[in-house]
């Protein structure tokens, strides 16, 4: 037996050994003979740091930051520093090396990369998210070094690439938490390849069903749809060939995710997207010829397919803000089918395949300010507030990862890039912080509009200011970006504070009357007695005099200490802090129908879980557990900035009892249609309904209705029935909170 464990053994090294030749070759043309020994030097003191330590699927795991190591260099084109960093980023928090270790063993680069690779300590306090503060901390060094976030990445990607082996309730928090952050920070840094595998493996196990039913009709569909492109692009190729142009002609078929998301948004089944795919021509072309003979295929491939003029996306004249240049057409094929064509240059596409961050010279840039510079300036801005919530920073930070982006211009002609959606006011802060701060209105194109007004590709726009004027509450409903969000909130914090100095004075001149010392204890018990959540907030309503302060008299004061009695606390534990003393969110699994060691729990109204619903639940601040959808439109959210607040869950077996189930159906207007769905709902075996609403406009009408049933396999009998029935298109459940504005939700959850 002894014997087998070695040969395995040795069997491992010589794979270990492999894998990191493997990762050599990829390197080889990128290294000189010093880099490689370095490189050598830490694999060696990775295998050896790691020696014991096994992945979940129970290989070494060396194996994690070799296959890391080797992302970098082979789909990021990073250089040997952070081959280095790769190899070595899980040795700090991991193992028994030290940061002053690495800086001795590979100097003060490497350690400044690893050391913002490595997570804080995990501490549970139901007011801090881990999660929001290690991506703080690894976002805080993008100034410093880009490498390490992209080298989170790659760690994200390798993760997300071997989750199988977690468990499901691990793969859900993990799947959330790169839906929420890391597919649109891939997006942001322009690593499309990257981006679209981390969307596709988040929806394998965040909506697995969707994902098989796309994928195995992208499968089912692949030879007709080569059948088309071959066609389509014949006539293209003869004639580019004719013109003498050397190119490269490829079709891309969409991502699973964009397809699901094009059926979410759009609301029609994966048969109905138009845009499957897309044609690309990739030009052999000189820097100089490019945007001319971008224009000139262009107009090319119009000879022979009608374009649709609101569908042309001229990307080579105004780059987009992560780098990315291309044209885009929608051109009319003879089947009838719209087909999208996008038309670039080699360098382009080595731009938008890689990202411009693999093409980063980390050392100078060459051609004056990188395409990197005005976003790394907004995120310097962004983290200049180093005392700002983590969680309020990643929400600014998640706002800064827009998709869209506008094109407007000062009144001297210079162009500023916006998100799309951005008002007057984010246009001000975007120009100066003490233009926004002092921002009155604007003119759009000599007009005059206010703050709010929201801007569009093309407008000029000139701000006027007033040395009065100061920023109120209601501004952050108008800002967008997070540039401008986050210069008023400091603007506001500062006024707050000054409110609260004023308000803490008051408070210390009643406490000396009353003999009661000033100390936090005290503070405390004012805040529960208050109920107010916070000291800042006690001492703000005591300045603005709604706080009635001749009631301390009534308060208990024991030689200065102030005393409230202890409320009769109800049976169930119901606040975050208790909760947390009971259980271990990582290993504890909540039994939905059984009592879990005295905890409040209770079903989400967002999405109204049904047994035979994949759940999880999640701990509120004093609501006790609530038990919410796998899919519910919060779950991202909820996981992807605290997924140490989930816990798994799942249903009692012998669990009978009415739940309650809302349906939304969709079709054509018919006489009669609603009689028909209430005989189906009538007709159905124990189903009971709440209430009924329709909609009609146009011919087409949108009913609501609420059903009681036992649980997910009978409310899926009942949507066949409607599914069946002439006249109903589609059926879908719906839920309360709009998946567009989960933030509103997320916030009450917190606070009630």
């Amino acid at each position: 037996m002894e014997n087998k464990q070695e040969i395995d053994l040795e069997k491992e090294r010589k794979e270990i050994l492999n894998a990191f030749r493997s990762l050599l070759r990829v390197t080889k043309d990128n290294r000189t003979r010093e880099e490689t020994k370095q490189i050598r030097k830490a694999f060696d003191v990775a295998v050896e740091a790691h020696k014991d330590m096994r992945r979940k699927s129970g290989e070494p795991y060396i194996y994690h930051p070799i296959a890391v190591a080797k992302i970098c260099a082979e789909e990021m084109e990073l250089g040997p520093t952070a081959v280095i960093a790769a190899l070595l980023h899980d040795t700090v928090e991991d193992t028994y090396i030290t940061l002053d270790d690495i800086e001795e063993l590979f100097g003060e680069t490497v350690r400044k990369v690893i050391d913002g690779l490595t997570k804080i300590p995990e501490v549970f306090d139901e007011n801090v998210s881990i999660q929001a503060e290690n991506f703080r901390k690894m976002i805080l060094t993008i100034s410093d070094d880009l490498r390490v976030v992209l080298i989170k990445l790659a760690d994200r990607l390798h993760n997300m690439r071997t989750l199988e082996s977690m468990r499901p309730d691990k793969q859900l928090k993990i799947a959330s938490e790169t839906n929420f952050l890391y597919a649109p920070l891939a997006h942001r840094l322009g690593l499309y390849t990257i981006k679209s595998e981390l969307e596709d493996l988040c929806l394998r196990y965040m909506n697995p069903q969707a994902y098989r039913e796309i994928s195995s009709k992208l499968k089912s569909t692949h030879a007709v749809r080569q059948r088309f492109i071959r066609r389509f692009t014949h006539p293209i190729k003869e004639a580019l060939k004719n013109e003498g142009y050397v190119f490269d002609l490829k079709a891309r078929t969409k991502s699973i995710a964009s397809i699901y998301r094009k059926m979410k948004s759009k609301g029609v089944p994966f048969e109905e997207v138009f845009d499957l795919f897309a044609i690309r021509i990739i030009l052999d072309t000189p820097e100089e010829l490019e945007k001319p003979d971008c224009w000139r295929v262009y107009s090319i491939v119009t000879d022979f397919y009608q374009p649709n003029p609101d569908r042309l996306r001229d990307w080579v004249s105004t780059p987009r803000a992560n780098g990315y240049e291309s044209l885009h057409t929608t051109v009319m094929s003879p089947q009838g089918k719209w087909v999208e064509v996008q038309i670039r240059s080699q360098r382009m596409d080595q731009i938008a395949e890689k990202g411009l961050a693999a093409h980063y010279n980390y050392k100078e840039s060459k051609s004056g300010e990188n395409k990197f510079d005005r976003w790394i300036g907004e995120i310097r801005d962004l983290i200049g507030n180093h005392s700002q919530d983590a969680m309020d920073f990643v929400n600014e930070f998640k706002l800064n990862l827009f998709n869209d982006e506008i094109y407007v211009f000062t009144p001297n002609g210079d162009l500023r890039v916006l998100p799309t959606g951005a008002t007057t006011l984010d246009f001000a802060f975007d120009i100066h912080t003490d233009i926004g701060l002092t921002c009155i209105g604007a003119k759009v194109n000599k007009k005059l509009v206010p703050l709010s007004h929201q801007l569009k590709s093309g407008h000029q726009v000139e701000i006027i200011t007033s040395s009065k004027q100061r920023p109120n509450e209601e501004w952050l409903k108008f800002a967008i970006t997070g540039r401008a969000k986050q210069k008023i909130k400091a603007a506001l914090n500062e006024e707050r504070n000054r409110i609260a100095e004023d308000g803490k004075e008051i408070l210390d001149r009643k406490f000396k009357q009353h003999n009661i010392r000033f100390i936090s204890e005290n503070i405390s018990v004012l805040e529960r007695y208050y109920n107010v959540s916070t000291g800042t907030e006690l001492y703000i309503r005591i300045a603005k005099g709604k706080v009635d302060l001749t009631k301390l008299r009534k308060i208990k004061n024991v030689g200065g200490i102030l005393k409230v009695e202890k409320e009769h606390k109800p049976k169930k534990v119901k606040h975050a802090s208790d909760i947390n003393k009971r259980i271990d969110s990582k290993k504890d699994t909540l039994v939905i129908g059984d009592d879990f060691k005295d905890i409040d729990y209770d079903f989400a109204k967002c999405c109204n879980p049904l047994p035979g619903d994949g759940v999880f639940g999640f701990i509120t601040v004093s609501n006790g557990i609530k038990i919410h959808r796998n899919d519910c439109p919060n779950a991202e959210n909820l996981m992807g900035k605290m997924n140490y607040r989930c816990i798994a869950a799942k249903w009692k077996n012998h669990e009978v009892k009415d739940h309650l189930a809302k349906l939304k159906l969709i079709g054509i207007d018919d006489i009669g249609i609603v009689n028909k769905i209430t005989e189906i709902v009538s007709f159905q075996h124990n189903v009971n309904m709440r209430s009924i609403s329709f909609e009609s406009k146009d011919g087409i009408f949108e009913g609501k209705i609420q059903v009681y049933v036992m649980d997910k396999y009978h409310l899926d009998e009942l949507i066949e029935k409607f599914e069946m029935t002439e006249g109903i298109q589609r059926v879908e459940r719906w839920d309360d909170i709009s998946k567009e504005n989960p933030l509103d939700y997320i916030e009450g959850d917190f606070h009630d």
